[in-house]
């Protein structure tokens, strides 16, 4: 079994969550494209579905598959998000933004009734903090943000050539320390300038993760609201 033989039985998995009349959100990157195929194939045989996309690729994706995309800002909730992952932990604490979108992530993941996150076997980590925290900066704060972030302890490098959908930038921190991530997650988001970031700690209501061609769920009983 390949990695992305593991995507698509994850993203597989999770799509039977979805049933007729849901608005879905869907998620940006490799593994949620396998989300979208799979998604793509039960609206071709009847399924009666709407989705809010988190990046124009994947509104573009969505719509060429055949799957009805609405415009998120027209939405109050969403019924279920399914999106991809960098590394994810048995708390269901995950990095998410490697594809630049996890501020739109996390507003439709915030709106969700029931957020899953589907991912091969190497995102799952025993605590989240090896990858790099995308932080999506307003142009106009840049220095000032970057200094900073610096000041948190973290390897600052803004992805050259490259705007978010939403037209800011994206800084990628790699932290010395990613010991204590809620304190650090209050620390990023209370940075003027900062418009989001990929920690992801209390968003996630269940995973699926495949390894080897099998296919395991974890599922947060509360969610818990928070920063």
């Amino acid at each position: 079994m390949s990695t992305d033989d593991d995507k698509r039985l994850a993203a597989e998995a999770a799509v039977q969550e979805v049933s007729d009349g849901m608005v879905v959100g869907l998620g940006t990157g490799s593994t949620a494209a396998f989300a979208i195929a799979a998604l793509a194939r039960r609206t071709a045989g009847g399924l009666d579905i709407r989705a809010v996309a988190t990046s124009e690729a994947t509104a573009r994706a969505a719509r060429a598959a055949g799957i009805p995309v609405i415009d998120f800002a027209a939405c109050t909730s969403v019924d279920l998000a399914i999106d991809g992952a960098d590394e994810i932990d048995a708390r269901l604490w995950a990095i998410k933004g490697a594809g630049g979108a996890m501020l739109r992530e996390k507003a439709v993941a915030a709106a969700a009734r029931r957020f899953v996150v589907i991912a091969d076997g190497t995102k799952r980590v025993d605590a989240i903090g090896a990858a790099k925290v995308p932080v999506e900066v307003l142009p106009f704060a840049r220095g000032f943000v970057v200094a900073q972030l610096e000041a948190l302890g973290a390897a600052v490098t803004v992805r050259p050539d490259y705007l978010t959908d939403n037209e800011n930038l994206v800084a990628d921190c790699r932290f010395r320390d990613l010991s204590d991530p809620r304190r650090l997650a209050v620390s990023i988001a209370a940075i003027p300038g900062v418009l989001g970031h990929g920690l992801f700690l209390d968003e996630v209501d269940a995973a699926y993760v495949a390894s080897d061609g099998r296919v395991s769920k974890m599922e947060r009983a509360v969610r818990i609201v928070g920063p």
